[in-house]
């Protein structure tokens, strides 16, 4: 028997799951660590945080499985896209690392924006730019820390400055690669265009690799830390959305994945770089090679609905810790006693503004239509609702760009309730499809790690092989013609608000 180990840098913590070769979790530790936010828009983080979670995570899996280090055929790595890791010559961190939420860089984004050209820039890194982005940061770091932009020679993004600590060498694979907007992501190479423009050296980006390539062994000091075995192949792996979508088996043109955690995903593979020319969607390189995928992000899609769980249902959280039922499950049983469309009401979700379809900080959220017949069953219903029609915009681009889509496969919160899948089914107007188990991005970097060490022939093979689909949720066709009519309403909302927001937004900041 194969075991595989598959870690994940996240925001919040570094997950590490060891699985068997069926793909079975047999131990998992997550090691969480702070987030620092020294001024009003900023994260960072600590990049030794990263790596000492990364160790006992480790060590924490080895131990609670049992299984020999000689048995561990490799490691995968999964992280947080676009972050910004700066280092100097010896590889010893420059200043804290700017995370992929840090939105201090709006200036710099109009620069590069101006500088390139916003055509331009889609054509080279099919994406626009956004505060989230690596770019960015690298010309804050230029125009606002110059001696640390002076003392820098490598820039890396977070799991890759773990992989340089568990092997020495620095290396970026492609699909994490795509989201630094330093990216010729249709060519799946650095753009010496984007680089020389912005002046940042090309000499600080690293090699780059497929995720199933073999980047490095583990370091004799790094397995005396561990307890994993010296030599032991680290792949490429990927980044959290290109594994999340590995571990769902959405690999190949067709499949689409519906991920609802705090944010929303909607991930559509494409054998060609699809991009959209209005930058409304993201396209990325693939963890598979010759693939890429389209993108749309919903920035407070599960964050709306704890936003009312938090603020608004005290009777419902209090009917939870009462009968020992999860709040959310008492939300979405109580959402089921309101009609299709609440009776008229709409939520916008947009409660930290909107990144697809709209590009818009300053977006805000709101109820629209409310009167004095609605309830609280029509407000939670509403709310989810309308971040099922937030979803659906991202999917409207997939389709309007021609890509496939044969099946969508959900995961995450809005995976769990069986009403929430039904309301994606009729609100997309597709099928949903949903695992037997959701092991989150660790899952596709260990899948990954399989590939690159020969215990999987390939990526679409292995996840044929150790995924299934448990539950198939079909549209009903009456809701499906009723929402497609609130859908257009919901769609045609904001237009008429964005300058209100706007300059509402703007008032609070001031």
């Amino acid at each position: 028997m194969a075991y595989l180990i598959g870690i994940d840098v996240g925001t919040s913590g570094t997950k590490t799951v060891l699985f068997d070769e069926a793909g079975n979790a047999l131990a998992s530790a997550t090691i969480e660590y702070p987030l620092h936010m020294p001024n009003p828009g900023w994260t960072e983080q600590d990049p030794e945080d990263w790596w000492q979670a990364t160790v006992k995570s480790i060590q924490a899996v080895l131990k609670q499985s049992g299984v020999p280090a000689g048995e561990v055929k490799g490691l995968g790595l999964s992280g947080q896209m676009h972050g910004s890791v700066f280092l100097d010559e010896k590889h010893q961190v420059v200043r804290p690392a700017i995370l992929w939420n840090d939105s201090r860089t709006a200036a710099e984004c109009e620069e590069i924006t101006r500088v390139i050209g916003e055509r331009r820039l889609i054509e080279l890194a099919s994406n626009p730019a956004l505060t989230g982005f690596t770019a960015p940061k690298a010309v804050w770091l230029k125009n606002k820390e110059p001696e640390n932009f002076k003392r820098t020679r490598t820039l890396c993004l977070p799991k890759d400055y773990v992989r340089f600590r568990l092997t020495g060498e620095m290396a970026m694979e492609v699909s994490d690669g795509a989201g630094t907007l330093l990216f010729d992501v249709k060519n799946r190479t650095w753009s010496r265009e984007i680089l020389e423009k912005l002046g940042i050296p090309v000499e600080w980006m690293p090699k780059l690799y497929e995720s199933t390539d073999v980047c490095g062994t583990i370091t004799p000091e790094v397995a005396n830390l561990t307890g994993l075995k010296a030599g032991t192949p680290v792949v490429g792996g990927g980044a959290d959305n290109a594994c999340g979508a590995t571990g769902t088996g959405v690999v190949v043109e067709g499949r689409v994945l519906s991920s609802i955690g705090t944010s929303g995903v909607i991930l559509a593979p494409s054998k060609t770089p699809q991009t959209d020319p209005e930058g409304r969607a993201h396209t990325f390189c693939h963890s598979v090679p010759n693939l890429w995928y389209l993108m749309g992000v919903v920035l407070s899609a599960g964050m709306s609905l704890r936003w009312y769980r938090d603020v608004i249902a005290d009777s419902e959280r209090a009917q939870g810790e009462k009968t020992g039922t999860d709040p959310y499950d008492v939300l979405t049983r109580l959402a089921q006693e309101s009609p299709v469309g609440s009776e008229g009401l709409i939520f916008l979700p947009y409660l930290t503004g909107e990144r697809t379809p709209l590009k818009d900080p300053y977006a805000r959220g709101g109820f629209i239509g409310l009167t004095i017949r609605h309830q609280r069953r029509h407000l939670v219903r509403a709310v989810l609702e309308g971040i099922t029609f937030a979803m659906r915009d991202s999917l409207e681009i997939v389709r309007s760009l021609g890509v496939r889509i044969d099946e969508v496969r959900a995961t995450g919160g809005g995976a769990k309730s069986a009403f929430w899948r039904q309301l994606q089914a009729d609100i997309f107007g597709c099928e949903i499809a949903t695992l037997g188990s959701d092991q989150g991005p660790a899952f596709g970097a260990a899948i990954m790690a399989g590939v690159g060490t020969g215990v999987y022939a390939s990526i679409p093979e292995a996840c044929d092989a150790i995924l299934s689909v448990v539950e198939r949720t079909e549209p009903d066709p009456a809701r499906v013609q009723e929402y497609n009519d609130y859908y257009q309403v919901y769609h045609s909302l904001y237009p008429g608000i964005r300058e209100a927001c706007h300059h509402l937004s703007k008032k609070v900041a001031s």
